[in-house]
């Protein structure tokens, strides 16, 4: 952060964001057998609640961004995270199966909105590409330190029964409201957000461009003259991404079960997940700051490779060593950090024109979250330790698709010049396919 100098604040409000995001699904999963004991859920409600955060997040990711594309980005990553701590005060006061459901949805809605709309405007907002890519990929450190937050704050409250549930979203609620002030109010951001204003304005008035029609998602991907361009960049971002995600949300979701189904106690299981976190944060420390540069394609073959290592072991020696399945966890936190959201996120808010980054991003992570949410339904069946090595198989072949088209990407990033190339060409290029677009 000492290298952003005054876009600290940016950075930070929005990554703080990131960490209510992924706070909301730990924090959750963490709680929801004492919110489930304590409200006399059944079964079946816990089930829907949790399936309901999932497709409350894809709805947010997809509609949300793209209502915010529509009525103003700015407008939104002020006012977004309002909503999520009305949500989150539902949840704490919640008496009842619906009132919790309620709450939860709203969360949803609100924390799956945030994450493109907060990329797009840290993007939007930064002097040059390169401060762009590092405070994109800085996000991820948030998100990293909101499972790790929800994890611990879940742990520590873990003997208070539903009291625990409503201190970890009480926690929310306040984060969430603290933020919507940070960021509506805050002169310095409102001011970046100015600066980034009249640079646009001033790019238009050297191209001699005259105003028109915000371009929309179908325009700049099938009636641009860029069209083949862009298709061929939103496809191998969306590939590679959905194929990661398998991987990482089942990580995500289920390394505690498979601890405790490997013979782990509960707290044991829990300590490692809390260790890993905090391995994964040094790490991204790490990753942020060659994101913006091209050394970041080679650490992401070695990404893959360490995700190749780690899959490929499970699948070779199971999940019947808790030593073993710790060491195998670790490669892959190695692996997924320096070949995973962070790199995505860079790469979807330097591949498409600002106008419609939010609702492709939006678009894209709403489209993998909905996925992994069916595939989460049969998760538990699948790292069983009688089922885990023909997972572990399938996983092997996972990643190599999301790595071949992560190396696809990299490839139309040389091909196109998109990594350190001149600015002027990329702007002029962008805006070439806006008016085209807009013209038809």
């Amino acid at each position: 952060m000492k290298n952003l100098g005054r876009y600290w604040n940016l950075s930070v409000s929005a990554g703080l964001g990131s960490m209510l995001g992924s706070g909301i699904i730990v924090g959750l999963a963490s709680t929801i057998t004492v919110w489930q004991m304590g409200l006399n859920l059944t079964n079946g409600q816990v089930g829907i609640i949790s399936g309901a955060l999932t497709f409350a997040i894809a709805f947010g990711s997809i509609f949300g961004s793209r209502f915010a594309d529509k009525v103003g980005i700015v407008a939104i990553f002020d006012w977004v995270n309002f909503l999520y701590a009305i949500g989150a005060g539902i949840c704490v006061f919640a008496n009842g199966y619906l009132m919790l459901l309620a709450g939860v949805v709203i969360c949803g809605v609100a924390s799956g909105t945030d994450l493109p709309v907060s990329l797009t405007v840290i993007s939007r907002d930064a002097p040059n590409q390169k401060m762009a890519s590092e405070m994109v990929a800085s996000t991820q450190i948030f998100w990293q330190v909101g499972q790790f937050v929800s994890t611990g704050a879940a742990f520590v409250v873990s003997t208070m029964s539903v009291t625990g549930g409503r201190i970890v979203f009480g926690f929310f609620a306040i984060t969430a409201l603290i933020l919507w002030v940070w960021r509506t109010f805050t002169k310095g951001i409102r001011v970046l957000h100015k600066e980034a204003a009249e640079r646009l304005a001033a790019k238009e008035a050297q191209l001699d461009e005259k105003p028109t029609e915000k371009a929309s998602v179908i325009q700049v991907l099938f009636r641009s003259s860029r069209s083949k361009i862009y298709i061929r960049l939103f496809a191998a971002i969306a590939i590679y991404y959905i194929f990661w995600n398998f991987v990482a949300n089942t990580f995500g979701q289920f390394t505690t079960f498979m601890f405790v189904k490997a013979g782990a106690s509960q707290t044991l299981s829990t300590g490692i997940g809390l260790g890993l976190h905090i391995a994964a944060l040094f790490i991204l420390g790490f990753y942020v700051t060659i994101a913006g540069s091209a050394k970041r394609n080679t650490w992401f073959t070695l990404g893959v490779i360490f995700a190749l290592i780690a899959m490929g072991g499970l699948a070779i020696f199971g999940a019947t060593s808790i030593a073993l399945i710790v060491a195998f966890m670790l490669v892959w936190g190695v692996g997924s950090m320096l070949s995973g959201e962070a790199i995505y996120k860079v790469w979807t808010q330097e591949s498409f024109p600002e106008e419609i980054r939010a609702s492709i991003q939006g678009f894209i992570n709403g489209v993998s979250r909905f996925l992994c949410g069916i595939l989460a339904m049969f998760t538990p069946l699948l790292v069983l330790p009688s089922t885990i090595k023909m997972t572990m198989w399938g996983f092997v072949g996972i990643v190599a698709i999301f790595g071949l088209a992560g190396f696809t990407m990299i490839h139309y990033e040389k091909k196109y010049n998109m990594i350190n190339g001149d600015e002027a060409s990329k702007a002029a290029a962008a805006k070439e396919a806006d008016n085209t677009a807009a013209a038809k």
